[in-house]
């Protein structure tokens, strides 16, 4: 069985535009996994830590909607292995990225482990995120409240 799943993309350091595209390439190359739309690009200021609020360059931001067959934590493996691949290296929260592949919705599945949550914590509050995802579902609705996303 295939589900929907939106995949939330951004990148602010290297060719950040060339980094989000290549992203896309690969996620599309996964097993079971099929790259339905992309959203256009959004470029947003990063959020910093509290604890460093030194400035960061410019996000661009996206969301991929996919069909996959691939369940939830194969699926974001196979997003963190793409990151890794890509250049990410693993820092400290909010730490300037090559490439952040963020798995925010899953079907209608609601899932709380120390590996992943979804829907994603960040869904509804962070502009990023929600503008993209609107733009290819507008009926979105947060899955924990049961309210739409959108006006």
């Amino acid at each position: 069985m295939t589900e929907r799943v939106f995949v939330a993309l951004g990148a602010n350091l290297g060719d950040r535009r060339a980094q989000l595209d290549e992203a896309v390439r690969r996620i599309g190359e996964l097993e079971g996994t099929t790259v339905l739309a992309v959203a256009p690009v959004l470029e947003t200021e990063a959020l910093l830590p509290p604890e460093d609020p030194t400035p960061q360059p410019d996000y661009l931001n996206t969301v991929a909607e996919l069909r996959t067959t691939l369940e939830p934590l194969p699926l974001l493996r196979a997003l963190k292995g793409i990151e890794r691949s890509m250049g990410r290296l693993t820092t400290t929260r909010w730490a300037p990225r090559v490439i952040d592949l963020d798995l925010v919705l899953f079907g209608d599945r609601q899932l709380a482990s120390d590996e992943l949550t979804l829907p994603h914590p960040g869904l509804a509050s962070r502009r990023f995120v929600r503008e993209p995802l609107l733009s290819l579902w507008p009926e979105a609705i947060d899955l924990q409240t049961g309210r739409r996303l959108g006006p």
